[in-house]
């Protein structure tokens, strides 16, 4: 049998949740990043990552830390809470360009993630403890935010408040949420494990490219109608993406915590450790069938799974940015755009604080996994004013598509496996798009997703304009020879969720970063040429040959067409 992976065999020579006492004692004992390693030996980063940390990319003595958000839900306290933290310990030194490290966003922020976190940056290990109480104080954890378990559960970010809600599933979230969070049994998987669980008609928690997804469902159980989920199982992106398979279960809510932990078991007991490339849960699903991994996962629950009921979901929402009707009347929710999820730890804070002041006792902040963020009960009244708040400047509800679809991961800046920059070059293009490309009336919203490698942190696939990071050799003069290495990406088109599901493809690879606008430029003007009634964009991208689409885009600049990937 073949040898375990190193990162497994850091996980089996010691527990990695243990990696919490050992965070605790670094942080006393004021270690050095050289003195951590010394100590906790060579997978010392690795276990940290059970703890919701990763060392902070090019910049060593650093780390970034990521909340998990059950759900997307926080209420105004717990909000508050981690604003003040990202403006309090959020801060880059002078060695690093200080406050005016970043040119857009300047110091001390905050990122919503496609995942319903929030990370924060340039994080101390000596300041973890404090960051742990204020959070442990309003209910806030860290653990598990990152590692080989479960990741933060998704779910709708409108649950109990829409119509088009069959039922409100934030319990069930919680409930699971709560199971697998610190449970050293579930820990310690082949590799992360990603859930989502909702009760909305339209998806929004993107059940389709999950570990786990449980969907909207009703079923008559002994003569009588019961709502509950039908089951997706092994979707997911990154270099090998697949979308979610059917299973033939009806799972009522009750059992959705027994449910999930005996996929998780399945997954534990015959994931593949050996090969960190191929031990994500959509591979075995792949190489087990659906039908046989459902037998598995019924093998191992302790609860009856009637076969599926009547499917209650109606297609892909994934947006609640502007002011929406609540089903109580007269109250509002009104989504937040923040583009590429980044914004000030003090303006989050604000924007909590303005959720009590102007909401009932009910309200909420609520994240999004296309990085906004909703402030829920809001009498109809109030809404103006809160909108008259200075935190909502930048981040009005009535965005242009670009802006309103923009989505990046953390990218060069602070990841290790980032190419490019991502977060600043995003809002850039997307604030310049809304101003030079004219959109039909009715397309409200163009999803244009960045991502700085290969991971698809930025879920690239599903949207409808995708970037994936490229260092680009660029023949300038025309002899074959590389003139210039520049930061570049992959460019693909025509992806979505929903029931028209499909990732995107490729178009072209290695394009200049400097060649994308114009080509964006000339590909909407072809599509609003060339389209047919209500076509969308990414209907228009599949409808049209790829071939044409690289015709189209080589038209705009002829980088474009000179770039090539620099390790091809």
């Amino acid at each position: 049998m073949a040898a375990v992976n190193a990162v497994e065999r850091w996980k089996q020579e010691k527990h990695p949740l243990d990696a919490i006492e050992d965070v605790y004692e670094y942080a006393e004992e004021g270690l050095s990043f050289d003195e951590i390693e010394e100590r906790g030996g060579e997978g010392v980063w690795e276990r940290m990552k059970w703890t919701g940390m990763y060392t902070h990319g090019r910049q060593r003595g650093y780390l970034m830390m990521r909340t998990k958000v059950p759900g997307g839900y926080l209420t105004p306290e717990q909000a508050e809470t981690i604003g003040e933290v990202a403006r309090d310990f959020a801060t880059a030194p002078e060695a690093y360009g200080g406050s005016e490290q970043n040119e857009l966003w300047g110091d001390a922020y905050l990122d919503i993630t496609t995942r319903q976190d929030v990370q924060i940056h340039w994080i101390e290990i000596e300041d973890v403890p404090e960051i742990w109480d204020r959070y442990e104080a309003v209910g806030l954890t860290t653990i598990q935010g990152c590692g080989d378990g479960a990741r933060n559960v998704l779910g709708c970010p409108a649950a109990g408040l829409d119509d088009h809600e069959c039922f409100d599933a934030q319990p069930v979230i919680e409930a699971v949420s709560d199971f697998f969070t610190g449970n050293r049994e579930y820990a310690n998987l082949p590799r992360k494990f990603k859930m989502t669980i909702t009760g909305c008609k339209h998806d929004c928690a993107q059940s389709q490219i999950n570990d786990i997804g449980l969907v909207p469902a009703r079923k008559g159980i002994e003569g009588e109608p019961h709502y509950g989920f039908h089951a997706r199982v092994g979707g997911g992106l990154s270099d090998g993406p697949r979308m979610a398979s059917e299973l033939d279960v009806f799972v009522r809510p009750e059992d959705a915590v027994e449910f999930c932990r005996a996929i998780a078991q399945t997954f534990k007991e015959l994931g593949d450790r050996h090969n960190r490339g191929v031990c994500r849960m959509r591979y075995l699903v792949q190489q087990m069938g659906p039908a046989a991994f459902e037998e598995a996962v019924r093998d191992r629950c302790s609860v009856d799974l009637p076969t599926r009921g009547e499917g209650l979901t109606e297609g892909y929402r994934g947006d609640h940015v502007g002011v929406h009707d609540q089903r109580e009347e007269g109250l509002n929710y009104v989504g937040f755009n923040v583009i590429a999820g980044r914004m000030g730890g003090e303006e989050f804070a604000e924007a909590a604080r303005a959720a009590r002041e102007y909401g009932t006792d009910e309200a909420s902040i609520r994240l999004a996994t296309d990085q906004n963020f909703l402030i829920t009960h809001v009498p109809e009244e109030r809404v103006e004013d809160l909108l008259a708040e200075p935190f909502a400047a930048d981040y009005q509800p009535d965005p242009g598509p670009f802006s309103r679809g923009a989505v990046g991961c953390t990218g060069s800046e602070f990841c290790n496996y980032g190419i490019i920059e991502t977060k600043n070059r995003i809002r850039r293009w997307a604030r310049e798009l809304d101003e030079r490309i004219e959109t039909p009336e009715d397309l409200e919203m163009v999803r244009m997703h960045m991502s700085g490698c290969s991971a698809s942190c930025a879920q690239p696939q599903i949207a409808d304009i995708g970037f994936r990071g490229e260092t680009v050799q660029l023949d300038t003069d025309g002899d074959g020879d590389a003139d210039d290495i520049v930061e570049g990406m992959d460019f693909g088109l025509g992806g979505s969720l929903g029931t028209d599901n499909a990732f995107l493809d490729w178009v072209e690879t290695a394009v200049p970063a400097d060649a994308v606008i114009p080509a964006l430029e000339q590909l909407f003007s072809a599509y609003a040429e060339e389209r047919q009634e209500d076509e969308r964009f990414y209907e228009w991208c599949r409808r049209v040959d790829n071939a044409r689409l690289r015709t189209v885009m080589r038209g705009a600049d002829a980088p474009v067409s000179k770039g090539i990937a620099a390790d091809d």
